[in-house]
């Protein structure tokens, strides 16, 4: 496996970013992986080469690159609830700066980057996304649907808001296969969250899984954190990596 650091450059300045790909000198189909709110950070990278060995090419940006690179805030140990209390007082800011207007430029930046690289096979891509990056994930699709076909997201962040640009609106707009991996105790998406998301993909004739995985809660692929779950990280592996093979790959 190969893995380095990168510049992207966007209509707002330099993100900063990883990528990790196999070491074979083939072309690969790209993936772009956002992360969750907590940044690119070990645990994130370790996903981005296990996602690489399965025959992709994996980008992984700082999301909050205008604000310095990663780590934007220096990440405590979260398994213990007084530094999560004081980490996410210092990260939400920057979550709520992020615009969708700045979401979607950057993300075509992030796709175009993909695009041009030598090792990235043309073709489709990928996105998928962890908490508030599913939502990511899923703008990114609607913003390109011709580029984009398979997104997945895992213990999304509010998928289903009652603002007009909520991401369950854009279901008309999106072209690529999804597939949701939800934590069955998560108050950003409670069980009439799932039901309405589905409900708008099923209404736009998208072809959408979503899924409910028992005993987790929100953020259970991250092995960093409390929230951690291992079988809920295993059998994340196990539904997102046929999602992509089925949609990315060619004979």
């Amino acid at each position: 496996m190969s893995t380095r650091s990168v510049q992207v450059p966007t209509p707002d300045g330099t993100a900063d970013a990883v990528v990790a790909s196999p070491d074979d000198g083939e072309r690969h189909p790209g993936v772009l992986l956002y992360p969750d709110v907590i940044g690119p950070r070990p645990v994130i990278h370790e996903m981005a080469e296990r996602l690489a060995s399965h025959g992709y090419h994996v980008l992984v940006p700082n999301l909050f690159y205008r604000h310095g690179p990663a780590p934007v805030v220096e990440v405590p140990d979260l398994t213990v609830p007084e530094n999560r209390e004081a980490f996410f007082r210092e990260a939400l800011p920057l979550l709520h700066e992020h615009t969708v207007e700045r979401a979607l430029a950057d993300a075509g930046a992030y796709l175009d980057f993909l695009a041009a690289r030598p090792e990235v096979r043309p073709g489709p891509v990928g996105t998928v996304g962890y908490c508030f990056g599913a939502v990511l994930a899923v703008r990114t699709a609607a913003a390109r649907p011709g580029q984009v076909a398979a997104a997945a997201g895992f213990h999304p962040g509010s998928l289903v808001t009652d603002a007009p640009d909520s991401p369950h609106r854009l279901a008309s707009d999106i072209a690529a296969e999804l597939y949701f991996g939800f934590a069955e105790h998560d108050d950003g998406m409670k069980p009439e969250d799932i039901a309405r998301w589905d409900d708008a993909m099923d209404e736009a004739g998208v072809t959408c899984a979503s899924e409910v995985y028992p005993g987790t809660v929100h953020g259970f692929t991250m092995a960093d954190t409390s929230a951690f779950s291992p079988s809920g990280l295993d059998r994340h592996w196990k539904d997102l990596v046929p999602l992509l093979d089925r949609n990315l790959t060619t004979d």
